[in-house]
């Protein structure tokens, strides 16, 4: 009893430690403050989210990555990730979906590519649902190279959800370039069957 009495008294002492100040200066509420405290947030999350914070990121949005990051046992470090995309449009909600896909790390920069290419939110999403199931998808060049065929969007979404492969995307372009219709391209790649 001594000893848990001793370990809730010093993991208390921790959180009591932790300097918020640099959140407050980045302008968030008391009220977030309160609840990153209450998450465990380090000294290290702090600046992290302070950052984010000054880059004009929502107080809820700050909040619920710490929240996801510590979901996985992980400390909250992708502000500049969240960053990247926020730069090139990506909405707020996008920016969570991706973060509970576990795609804020290393495969961001394609992310950040796709979108730049005036791509909206939800293709993004695709690739990275992709990504984070293992599955195959077309990459972001293909993506851009198959749009100037002028294949719609929703084609090229649902081209994503039949799992098409990047070395499809060749095929793809040639069969628009002979003046194939979407729905004729789509016949050619049917949806995958699902095991049962």
């Amino acid at each position: 009893m001594a000893a848990a009495a001793t370990l809730f008294s010093a993991s208390c002492a921790k959180l009591q430690h932790v300097d918020t100040s640099p959140l407050d200066r980045a302008g968030m509420s008391y009220s977030a403050i309160q609840t990153l405290k209450q998450a465990g947030i380090s000294d290290a999350e702090v600046l992290a989210v302070a950052n984010a914070k000054m880059d004009s990121i929502s107080d809820a949005t700050c909040v619920e990555l710490v929240r996801i990051a510590h979901s996985r046992q992980q400390p909250y470090n992708s502000t500049e990730a969240v960053a990247s995309l926020q730069q090139v449009g990506m909405s707020e909600p996008s920016i969570l979906e991706l973060a509970r896909m576990d795609q804020l790390g290393l495969g961001v920069g394609e992310l950040q590519a796709v979108r730049l290419l005036g791509l909206p939110d939800n293709i993004v999403l695709e690739i990275a649902k992709s990504h984070a199931e293992g599955k195959p998808v077309l990459s972001g060049v293909s993506v851009a190279n198959i749009m100037n065929t002028g294949l719609s969007r929703g084609t090229l979404i649902e081209l994503m959800r039949r799992q098409v492969p990047d070395q499809s995307a060749a095929a793809i372009i040639a069969m628009k370039k002979q003046h194939q219709t979407d729905a004729q391209v789509l016949r050619h790649f049917p949806v995958p069957r699902t095991p049962r």
